[in-house]
Parts: C-alpha cells; sequence; structure tokens
C-alpha cells in the first residue's frame, strides 16, 4: 500500500487546517442584504456544517469519513469563490480563482 492511499491524523490535521484557512481568509463581495449575500450564506452553512461533520469524523476515528466532508466543506468556499461570491483575494494555493 502506498502512502498516498493512508488517511493518516497528520494529513487530515492538513486539510482541516487549509479548509479553516480558505474560510478565515474568503471575504465576501456583495453588500448584506443581496441576493448574492443570501445564496453565499447557504454555501457557507454547508460549508460549516460539513467542517463541523469532518471533526465529528475525526473525533470518532473515522478518518475515512472525516476527510471527504472537510473536501466537500473546502469544495463549498472554493465555489463561492469562483462564483464570485467570496473575495479569494489573489490566493490561488487556497482557490481555484475565477
Amino acid at each position: 500500500m502506498d502512502v498516498d492511499d493512508v488517511i493518516t491524523e497528520e494529513k487530515l490535521s492538513h486539510y482541516l487546517s487549509l479548509t479553516k484557512a480558505a474560510r478565515a481568509k474568503a471575504t465576501p463581495i456583495h453588500d448584506e442584504g443581496s441576493p448574492q449575500s443570501s445564496q453565499l450564506k447557504v454555501m457557507m452553512r454547508m460549508a460549516d456544517d460539513y467542517a463541523s461533520d469532518a471533526l465529528h469524523f475525526k473525533n470518532n476515528g473515522d478518518f475515512v469519513r472525516a476527510f471527504g466532508a472537510i473536501n466537500y466543506a473546502h469544495a463549498w468556499i472554493d465555489a463561492a469563490v469562483k462564483l464570485r461570491l467570496l473575495d479569494g483575494h489573489g490566493d490561488d494555493t487556497l482557490f481555484t480563482l475565477p
């Protein structure tokens, strides 16, 4: 088995940290109360819920589900940047920029 095929606690912690950094760095582009702001709230709720799930699974030793959940969380944030609901501030490491 190749080391890249194993979800270690260290690897999982790395991805949890990346997603936490992405969530902290990205900022809303549109004013509160705009239609885009409402869409963004839905997307960020999904990101936060998946991140919470990832921590729950990690704490229960289920690294596979935790890894899947944190990747979904990051994807929601990345999608909001791609759709120009969030500003990724030029960070092409954390985000797939528009």
